[in-house]
């Protein structure tokens, strides 16, 4: 079994996750006082009409909504990272999403419904919720809004997020002129920050981790996400330089200082910087011959 990696080292991880709580946090807040009010402007027209409606219906009414929609939040956000819509992929992602906003639909009307039934009749009344064909159109036009409204925020949060942390590309070719360099094996990555670019040498990344769509690359102790694979990363870099530790990880070889075995052949790399990272028993005698080469010396395991 892989072992863990030790942080540090995880800065654009930990980034990701205070926007994911601050993401969920946000929505709880917007449906709640989105609940409320509707509450309260729901008893203000039943009210004004002069219609026996009790408070309670029209409060379980709309709370059990969005608890049906909070508890679908996390999938979404997930999905959202697992499946980004880029200028690249959105086409064909697309039509994935407009199925997923089918089916959060389905479950929003069925779970809602299930706990109006329960709620209804803890209170001794009885749930109708009339015709289920013109439930699914009137809940779906309204749920499809909701759904792609938390996609575009999702979205725009990670955007924002990369753009203030800075996102390495490969150089593109120029358009007149040779290439500086090959694209088969690039010697320099180009880093987008606050409108700004920056190039950062590929002898400066220190690891590459995989994380999702991404790679992130170590640099100086700051995490730029690479629009990429790992396995697609790895062919365009030199192979002497650059070796697989661990089927998340790829290590500069000259980074490493040692490598601390464990049970069953996996080890840990200690880093330069003093980060420990997994080394998986798969990658292990493949690391150790690489560095064999390598100046400065690597201490043993």
């Amino acid at each position: 079994m892989d072992p863990s990696p030790i942080p540090p080292g995880r800065e654009l991880d930990r980034a990701h996750r205070r926007r994911r709580i601050l993401m969920i946090a946000f929505w709880v807040f917007t449906f709640v006082v989105a609940a409320t009010g509707n509450t309260l402007t729901t008893r203000i027209d039943v009210q004004r009409n002069g219609l026996v409606y009790p408070t309670w219906q029209i409060a379980t009414n709309e709370f059990t909504s969005i608890f049906i929609s909070l508890l679908m939040l996390p999938f979404l956000l997930r999905a959202c990272d697992r499946w980004p819509l880029h200028a690249d992929t959105w086409r064909r992602r697309l039509p994935l999403y407009v199925l997923g906003s089918v089916a959060w639909s389905a479950v929003h009307i069925v779970g809602m419904d299930l706990l109006r039934w329960f709620f209804y009749g803890v209170r001794g009344s009885h749930y109708e919720p009339g015709s289920w064909v013109v439930q699914a159109i009137y809940e779906y036009l309204k749920d499809v809004r909701t759904f792609f409204l938390i996609v575009a925020v999702c979205h725009m949060v990670e955007w924002f997020g990369r753009r203030t942390r800075g996102e390495a590309s490969l150089l593109d070719a120029p358009d007149e002129g040779p290439a500086i360099e090959s694209v088969e094996r690039p010697e320099r990555f180009l880093v987008r920050k606050l409108g700004r670019d920056f190039l950062v040498a590929t002898a400066d990344i220190e690891w590459a981790q995989s994380a999702g769509n991404y790679v992130n690359l170590r640099v100086r102790g700051r995490d730029y996400p690479l629009r990429s694979t790992l396995a697609a990363l790895e062919t365009k870099l030199d192979p002497a330089v650059f070796v697989r530790a661990h089927r998340s990880y790829l290590v500069q070889i000259g980074q490493v200082t040692s490598i601390e075995p464990l049970d069953a052949g996996d080890a840990r790399l200690h880093m330069a910087d003093g980060t420990v990272l997994p080394c998986s028993r798969r990658y292990r005698e493949s690391l150790r011959a690489a560095a064999a080469g390598v100046e400065p010396a690597l201490a043993r395991a």
